[in-house]
């Protein structure tokens, strides 16, 4: 059990059937009344976020996430299989569940998968990939005085901003976090 006392970032917690992390959080002590614990948090399974109060004397059962490392196999259409390096055994995947990951992620490609209770609910693509670029517009000479970017589209079909600088078939690396381009390898 955790009590409101103790919330900090990043701790996960069930409440009413469903399983919340911390995404902010505040102890307030007002001159009148009792003290409470102002936060923020997020639903882990369908990413939904609130902000709520607590009293700081509220117990909760502590969430237990496993997280595993997992290769990306393949999409037959519909789902898409992962599989545990370890045991070889194969999880399916609809794209609402990977949505943010599939944007920088290949075939072979190893991520993280996090688990609640032997159930897998989140895909999560590296910090930073690197992926070529298949498709932009070619830069126009002497338009470079001002960091002008431009979109370009990448192997595993996300498209995001580039330097005017960047060709196809440049391979370049990217923040998966921000959506940014980083620097040309």
């Amino acid at each position: 059990m955790i009590s409101a006392s103790d919330f900090k970032k990043g701790i996960t917690f069930e409440m009413e059937g469903d399983i919340y992390q911390i995404v902010d959080f505040q102890h307030v002590k007002p001159g009148k009344g009792a003290a409470f614990v102002r936060t923020k948090i997020k639903n882990i399974i369908t990413g939904a976020q609130k902000e709520t109060t607590f009293n700081p004397s509220d117990k909760f059962p502590k969430a237990h996430i496993e997280t595993k490392e997992m290769q990306y196999l393949y999409n037959d259409g519909e789902l898409y299989y992962f599989m545990d390096t370890e045991s070889y055994e194969q999880v399916p995947f609809n794209y609402d569940q990977v949505e943010d990951a599939v944007k920088y992620i290949k075939e072979n490609d190893t991520t993280l998968v996090r688990f609640y209770k032997g159930k897998a609910f989140d895909v999560q693509a590296p910090n930073f990939v690197e992926l070529l670029v298949t498709h932009t517009e070619p830069g126009v000479k002497g338009d470079t005085a001002t960091g002008a970017t431009k979109p370009a589209t990448v192997e595993t079909g996300a498209t995001i901003l580039v330097p005017l600088f960047i060709n196809i078939g440049d391979k370049i690396k990217i923040d998966t976090r921000t959506d940014e381009y980083l620097s040309r390898v």
